[in-house]
């Protein structure tokens, strides 16, 4: 199998030669899945330990990202996990969680970047320069390093959910919608992790109704 083209530091040296040490990349996994939590990760490199070979999480096998989710942890300055639940997504809608989960993952890296990267995604005043990719994962290094940190994260409390629900293979997608996982919402409805507001579980017939907190 043909690995992945390797994300560049291109971003990254530029901020560096200009003197900006700091650079996180951000990055979220989880947006589209039926159930579970959105997960986001924070990760500023060192230049002087750099890993190699980082590219988009979702084009690596598993036993990749889980070496390089180690080595990244091993290498970094920082590290920053934010994870955002069912019930807060069925609350407040997917983006606004997304951004809540990247704000928490921000929050939690123990340095204060003087440059974010996303995968796009804007995040409303930051009180630090950003820079938001298309296609981000691909294009920058730490914004890869970002993406193979949160999808480890999710992917493994989803195999948590699994044990809890065997019934819906969380061990196999992870959440994402697909036929097995509608199949199995047909069968057994919506278990306690998934996401109500979403139409593939609604989908059965079940009307989702928002109540108001107190």
């Amino acid at each position: 199998m043909t690995p992945p083209p390797s994300a560049p530091y291109r971003y990254e040296a530029q901020a560096w030669r200009a003197g900006v040490a700091l650079v996180a990349g951000l990055d979220e996994a989880g947006r589209g899945p039926l159930a579970g939590p959105v997960v986001a990760a924070a990760v500023v490199l060192d230049p002087r330990r750099r890993v190699k070979r980082l590219a988009d999480s979702k084009l690596l096998t598993p036993e990749r990202r889980e070496e390089l989710y180690a080595l990244i942890h091993e290498r970094a300055v920082a590290v920053g996990v934010g994870i955002v639940d069912h019930l807060t997504i069925d609350r407040v809608n997917i983006l606004q969680a997304t951004i809540l989960a990247m704000r928490e993952a921000l929050a939690v890296l123990g340095v204060v970047p003087e440059l974010v990267i996303t995968d796009f995604v804007a995040l409303p005043a930051l009180p630090c320069p950003q820079r938001n990719l298309i296609d981000g994962d691909a294009r920058c290094a730490t914004v890869a390093a970002a993406s193979i940190i949160a999808k480890v994260t999710r992917d493994r409390l989803m195999l948590e959910a699994d044990k809890q629900f065997p019934e819906y293979g969380f061990a196999r997608h992870k959440g994402y919608g697909t036929a097995d996982h509608l199949a199995a919402l047909d069968r057994h409805g919506a278990c306690p992790i998934h996401r109500r507001s979403f139409s593939g579980v609604w989908r059965q017939g079940e009307l989702f109704v928002l109540e108001e907190e107190d």
